[in-house]
C-alpha cells in the first residue's frame, strides 16, 4: 500500500492588508460670545492640553477663526465633536466643535 503525501494549500492566496483608519481633525470655531478662559477649560478637559498650550490653541482660534484640537480617528473625533458641543449647550455658549477629514 502506498501512502500518498498530501499537499497543504495555504488558506489565503493571497493577503489581505489592513488599511490605516483616516484621521479628522477636531477644530473649535472662533465666535463673540464664548468666553476664553472656558475655551481653555475645554481644551484642557476634553483635548488634555496642558495650560500653556491651550492658551495657544485658543488664541488662535481668536485671532483666525478656528483652532485645530486634535488628530483622531473618525469615532473618537466624532465622540469629543459631542461630549464639547453638549458641554457649551449645558453651559449656555455658542461654541462649535466640528471635525474634518485629515
Amino acid at each position: 500500500m502506498a501512502v500518498r503525501k498530501e499537499q497543504h494549500q495555504p488558506v489565503l492566496d493571497h493577503v489581505h492588508r489592513l488599511q490605516e483608519p483616516h484621521m479628522y481633525r477636531v477644530v473649535l470655531l472662533n465666535d463673540d460670545f464664548t468666553p476664553m478662559d472656558y475655551v481653555v477649560r475645554v481644551l484642557q478637559e476634553y483635548f488634555h492640553k496642558n495650560h500653556p498650550e491651550a492658551v495657544s490653541i485658543m488664541m488662535q482660534i481668536h485671532q483666525t477663526g478656528k483652532g485645530v484640537c486634535g488628530i483622531y480617528p473618525f469615532d473618537l473625533a466624532e465622540t469629543k465633536v459631542a461630549l464639547v458641543t453638549a458641554d457649551a449647550r449645558q453651559n449656555q455658549h455658542p461654541l462649535q466643535c466640528t471635525m474634518e477629514k485629515e
